[in-house]
């Protein structure tokens, strides 16, 4: 698997009622940073998204966002994004989660919406279908993801996840082990490999 130099984040453009998941973002920010990663990710400036961008620039880390021209008002401030080390404005959704989608390698998610949820399990449905063995991450802060990860049981325990070995999503509780986490991932041999490798 290809070194991890990039890595998505997805979560939400508000902050939420609990600051702890502003301070998450932050904190994961300013992580991706000192590990000489670049943050790739929606390209708002407010909420979580504009924790995480501003995290990743206070430690003098890359960032390139990607928005669609619908939200740029919406999820952008001008001032600010024009601080970001590369903004991409596209026509749509879809071809901004496709170029986010190409532009990282390793998904992390945040607490967020409807939307944040969307965009990871296109990630997880990804896997599953074989198309990518990135690692994607469930920061699960405050336990914010335990109703999606007891789904995600429940559909395997039901006989609804056909191929479980190639959605195996990280869940990490604490920012600062995040990182880590996925650069220790990356490439290793996960349950199910072999038997994927011998009908190659």
């Amino acid at each position: 698997m290809s070194q991890i130099r990039s890595i998505c984040v997805y979560c939400g453009s508000s902050t939420g009622h609990n600051p702890i998941y502003r301070e998450a973002g932050l904190a994961l920010g300013r992580s991706i940073a000192e590990h000489g990663i670049r943050l790739v990710y929606g390209g708002g400036t407010r909420g979580i998204m504009g924790a995480v961008a501003e995290g990743v620039m206070k430690a003098g880390g890359e960032v390139t966002g990607i928005i669609p021209t619908f939200l740029l008002d919406k999820e952008a401030s001008p001032e600010r994004a024009t601080e970001l080390s590369e903004l991409i404005v596209v026509g749509d959704m879809h071809e901004r989660k496709h170029l986010m989608f190409q532009k990282s390698d390793a998904f992390v998610t945040l607490p967020g919406g409807i939307g944040t949820v969307e965009e990871i399990v296109e990630m997880m449905t990804w896997a599953q279908l074989g198309k990518h063995r990135k690692p994607m991450v469930f920061a699960n802060i405050n336990q914010y993801w335990d109703p999606i990860l007891k789904l995600l049981d429940h559909m395997q325990a039901e006989g609804f996840l056909h191929t479980s070995h190639q959605v195996q999503p990280l869940v990490i509780e604490k920012v600062q082990d995040i990182v880590p986490a996925i650069l220790a991932a990356n490439g290793r041999p996960r349950e199910g490999d072999e038997e994927i490798i011998s009908k190659m």
